[in-house]
């Protein structure tokens, strides 16, 4: 599973990985990316491992820059990485020129053919690392025609001119009270100064910038994020969840205004005949018909118009980033053009906080949880709740509230939040985070409270040992909407990540195990079928919000951009095991589970009757459908089942 994955964790992103390149690396071999194939080294003298030394410090001080100063350091990114080369090579070649000239009396290679003895690397489409492609840093190779004592006082002469036109470690003092940088003074030459100086100090302030502006933020999210949770995630008097009431009067009023909006030319378009037959163009690969009718379909649809119209504008998206390719940097492009570079639980809260006014999926799949983990744990002890793809934890301060108020619930809780790791130097930081936040909660509501976070990129290789599930404690399994991100058979039924979790869970032997999907038909292996399917449910979800919010509301305009966007992107785009959208029916999962070893509770009559009680009182729209199907919850929109929710045991 991919680490990008965000709300549903929708979006696994490929990302090179670069870690190889380490300051580490340099440090302790400077011939780290020399040619193998001319791979014969002889033990450096003393004065070389000094010059050496003094430039690759450099090195190495920049590579630590990067890889602290941003999550989405260059490690990831290999345009920055290719900058840098550029910079290093620069900073190289000048220090060259003035630091072994003729008067130095050391012999050098010339400018040519130093680049062809030098070493060289790049970074194929996976992002992985190659040696022998293109120069990265180069060996100094230096000659010296004098004796030992000789050759001594010219290599400390020619280092002293060298080391002018380097910047030193003292260069820039960090004042870590006023987040400024500070200048101090340099002695080096005014024109090649000038240069060196302002790219360094351009780097600098461009770190020094995005970190005051991630502490800005995250001071402003720390002041008011109480506030906003609280009016999103828990429930009002009644025990109800906030619905928005006021954005939906609104979104029927626009509604009505919009109502039966045709297009420029006055003419309905017939976009999903379009979108069908763009996809069979590049299936076939007939390129030319295939950006004919993107041409087309681009000039009709529209990210503000109608649902048809922006369903049309996400999936050409999609299909141009497949006519483009389907792996590596290039598919990776095409979802930093959908994606904010920076999200926090704030901004996808507020997302969140529209998708909960227009539509009750999310709000029922957390009530029907909650009934059946309590209905397992009454009078327990400790309630131990094991969540598959925990996230921001956005159901549970809703759950902690409930349970504070009654009298036969558990006496304390416990939770395991399990998810993908996060980008960067703190895997697990985002998950111990909403830790935190839900440990906030529990403290609010007089609620015994531990939490454990396990950040795993492949979630079938957890342990039980890891879940420290103790004796005498109700345990409770969740997974919701996150298990259709695993890979099915597609790889080999005899390794299937998919069945491996469920074994796993069985294997824990739960009290209960919650499971909520997305009921889709769109895991195809053949394209085109895929396709087809994938236009018919996000055909509903997109009319869902047409009906419900207003076209210019910019949440909706985001949420449509960055989640259903980049689902259908990885649908559309993706093959093999860069594909992490893989949503299969209800009855599918159903047969899993069976298989896994489990036995299913019933949905009883009377919770299916309470929840359409729900949908009136909350004034959901009236083509929002909730039914009862092979013990299974459903959830719809306009009799198409978008979501469903079963309860299970080991049998």
């Amino acid at each position: 599973m991919d680490p990008n994955l965000e709300y549903y964790d929708e979006s696994i992103l490929l990302n090179p990985n670069l870690d190889s390149f380490s300051s580490l690396d340099f440090d302790q071999n400077p011939n780290f990316l020399t040619d193998p194939t001319e791979r014969q080294y002889y033990p450096p003298s003393s004065d070389e491992n000094d010059s050496s030394n003094t430039l690759l410090k450099y090195v190495s001080q920049i590579l630590m820059e990067e890889s602290i100063g941003d999550k989405q350091s260059m490690f990831y990114d290999s345009l920055a990485l290719r900058k840098t080369e550029e910079m290093l090579q620069q900073v190289i070649t000048d220090s060259q020129a003035h630091s072994f000239s003729s008067d130095s009396m050391i012999t050098t290679t010339t400018s040519d053919e130093f680049w062809k003895s030098s070493s060289s690397s790049s970074i194929d489409s996976s992002g992985s690392a190659k040696i022998g492609t293109r120069p990265l840093v180069n060996e100094i190779l230096v000659k010296s025609m004098f004796s030992d004592a000789e050759s001594a006082l010219q290599f400390k002469k020619g280092l002293e001119e060298a080391s002018k036109f380097l910047p030193n470690s003292d260069q820039w003092v960090m004042n870590l009270e006023t987040e400024k940088p500070v200048s101090v003074k340099q002695e080096i030459g005014l024109s090649d100064q000038s240069r060196v100086k302002k790219n360094h100090e351009r780097e600098v302030l461009d770190f020094e910038e995005t970190r005051s502006s991630k502490q800005s933020a995250g001071n402003v999210e720390d002041g008011k994020i109480t506030d906003m949770f609280d009016k999103v995630l828990l429930l009002d008097d009644e025990c109800d969840p906030p619905t928005v009431l006021e954005d939906k009067k609104r979104g029927e009023i626009k509604k009505k205004k919009n109502k039966n909006k045709k297009s420029s030319s006055g003419h309905v378009v017939d976009f999903r005949t379009l979108l069908t037959l763009c996809a069979q163009a590049i299936s076939t690969g007939d390129k030319t018909t295939a950006l004919d009718l993107l041409f087309q379909i681009r000039q009709q649809s529209s990210p503000l118009g109608d649902a048809l119209q922006r369903l049309a504008h996400c999936f050409a998206n999609a299909l141009e980033a497949r006519l483009q390719g389907s792996t590596g940097p290039m598919i990776q492009t095409y979802y930093d053009a959908i994606t904010s570079l920076k999200e926090t639980a704030a901004d996808t809260l507020k997302a969140y906080r529209v998708y909960l006014s227009s539509s009750p999926f999310v709000t029922l799949m957390y009530f029907f949880s909650f009934r059946m983990i309590l209905d397992a744990a009454k009078d327990a002890s400790v309630l131990h709740i094991v969540d598959f793809g925990i996230l921001y934890g956005f159901q549970w301060p809703m759950f902690i509230q409930y349970i504070s108020n009654r009298k036969d619930v558990p006496r304390k809780l416990r939770i395991t939040g399990i998810e993908l790791p996060q980008r960067g130097l703190r895997p697990a930081e985002r998950i111990e985070e909403t830790g935190r936040r839900l440990a906030e909660y529990c403290d609010r509501f007089n609620v015994p409270f531990e939490y454990k976070a396990i950040a795993s990129q492949n979630w079938e290789t957890i342990r039980i040992q890891d879940l420290d599930i103790r004796p005498n404690e109700v345990l409770a399994v969740n997974a919701g909407l996150r298990l259709k991100n695993l890979q099915d058979e597609t790889g080999g039924e005899e390794n299937c990540p998919r069945d491996a979790v469920l074994k796993l869970i069985r294997s824990m032997n739960p009290d209960v195990f919650v499971h909520s999907i997305v009921n889709g038909s769109f895991n195809a292996p053949f394209f085109t079928s895929r396709f087809k399917e994938a236009v018919y449910h996000y055909s509903a979800l997109f009319d869902m919000f047409d009906s419900t919010l207003p076209r210019d509301n910019q949440e909706r305009i985001r949420f449509e951009r960055e989640f259903y966007g980049r689902e259908a992107m990885n649908v559309i785009a993706c093959e093999e095991g860069d594909r992490v959208e893989r949503p299969e029916t209800y009855r599918q999962w159903q047969v899993r589970m069976v298989r896994a070893g489990f036995r299913q509770k019933p949905v009883k009559a009377e919770m299916v009757e309470l929840f359409r009680e729900k949908l009136k009182k909350w004034r959901y729209h009236k083509d929002f459908v909730v039914d009862e199907n092979s013990k299974w919850l459903l959830q719809g929109w306009k009799g198409r089942t978008l979501y469903a929710s079963s309860c299970w045991v080991p049998s």
